[in-house]
């Protein structure tokens, strides 16, 4: 292999302490959706979802090795999501708020630093410092608006199973990821 004689850039890391996940604090990413009790009529509390550009899909999904660090973030522009641990453990979620810009705004020149997703809509890539990190505990989901950028679930244990709730085809049309390490020379770790 031959060597450019460029040094590679070192990785710069930076530490997020997370912050409990409740209605006040993740309002800018979604919402936390607590219990309820059975009868109560639908409200603001409950989860306000989008899920009419496709056919809804709710599973369950088994995850293994998701330690607290992350380097890519993803969003789905096409849908609101729903994540929730089985059991309550607690979990963390990277977050950044959605970026998607509308076509409007892109041919007015409003918007500097616009990407094209393979998806087919634009956005604007997360910035470092807009990248938050929130602790999830006990039995509560959380429902991410759509577009917001996401990381994980991460969790401490070896596996864990979560509810997730999207479109049935959000993994294959639907999902744009950022690279931190790739584009901004960074990857996430959770103080905790």
């Amino acid at each position: 292999m031959e060597n450019s004689g460029e040094a590679t850039p070192a990785l710069a890391a930076v530490r997020l302490k997370p912050v409990e996940a409740n209605p006040e604090t993740f309002k800018e990413f979604g919402q936390v959706i607590d219990s309820s009790a059975d009868g109560e009529e639908f409200g603001p509390r409950d989860a306000q979802l989008d899920l009419s550009r496709g056919i809804p899909r709710l599973y369950l999904m088994h995850l293994e090795d998701q330690p607290l660090k992350f380097s890519t973030i993803t969003h789905h522009a096409s849908v609101t999501q729903c994540l929730g641990s089985i059991g309550g453990n607690v979990w963390y979620l990277g977050v950044s708020k959605p970026s998607i810009v509308e076509t409007t705004k892109i041919k007015a020149d409003k918007v500097s630093k616009v990407v094209q997703s393979h998806c087919g809509h634009f956005y604007a890539p997360p910035a470092v410092d807009d990248v938050h990190v929130f602790r999830v505990s006990g039995p509560k989901f959380l429902k991410l608006n759509r577009g917001t950028w996401h990381a994980g679930p991460l969790f401490k244990a070896d596996s864990m199973d979560f509810y997730n709730l999207e479109l049935s085809n959000t993994n294959v049309v639907d999902h744009t990821t950022h690279d931190f390490k790739k584009q901004d020379g960074v990857i996430f770790l959770i103080d905790e």
